[in-house]
């Protein structure tokens, strides 16, 4: 009989271990997981910038494609500001702006690759439209020099975003 109780004794005890080694595991696991929520340091302070970034241009791009469609449906302007009343030129540029904007804010906004590709090419097709055809927007510099300073903002961050990460 007392065989049986100190092989019931030692599997007791061989329990019990288990039990304190799964809780302590447990513990472990929900430190991990509560520290893995902290945030980061400034590891990646130039790649959320670039982000921040990226998410004011897509509410921008966002305005402004809405602006080009409200253009396009008469829902801004005049009588004699219609969009029947514009050149074919005019017409051309607004439908491409008011299509390729909106593209390019929802790219923006998931700051995918292809999104800041899309917004490039809304931000050098608005600068080539206002320097290399005045008649179609009236060829504003002042829109130029908006364009090139976000194109520079852009490349600046991009540039400080990728020398964070080891190559």
């Amino acid at each position: 009989m007392s065989d049986t109780s100190t092989r019931d004794a030692a599997r007791d005890s061989a329990n019990a271990r288990d039990v304190l080694r799964d809780s302590a595991r447990d513990n472990a696991l929900s430190v991990a997981a509560i520290s893995s929520e902290r945030p980061e340091s400034d590891d990646n302070v130039w790649t959320r910038r670039l982000v921040l970034f990226l998410r004011v241009m897509a509410l921008l791009s966002i305005l402004k494609g809405l602006y080009h469609w409200a253009q396009v449906t008469g829902f801004v302007g005049g009588e004699d500001e219609a969009f029947e009343n514009q050149s074919m030129a005019w017409q051309a540029s607004t439908i491409y702006f008011a299509v390729i904007e909106l593209v390019a804010a929802v790219g923006l906004w998931l700051a995918t690759p292809w999104g800041a590709v899309v917004w490039l090419t809304t931000v050098v097709s608005m600068a080539v439209i206002e320097l290399m055809f005045p008649g179609i927007y009236g060829g504003s510099l002042i829109v130029v020099a908006i364009e090139a300073i976000m194109l520079a903002a852009y490349l600046a961050l991009a540039w400080m975003a990728a020398r964070e990460r080891p190559p």
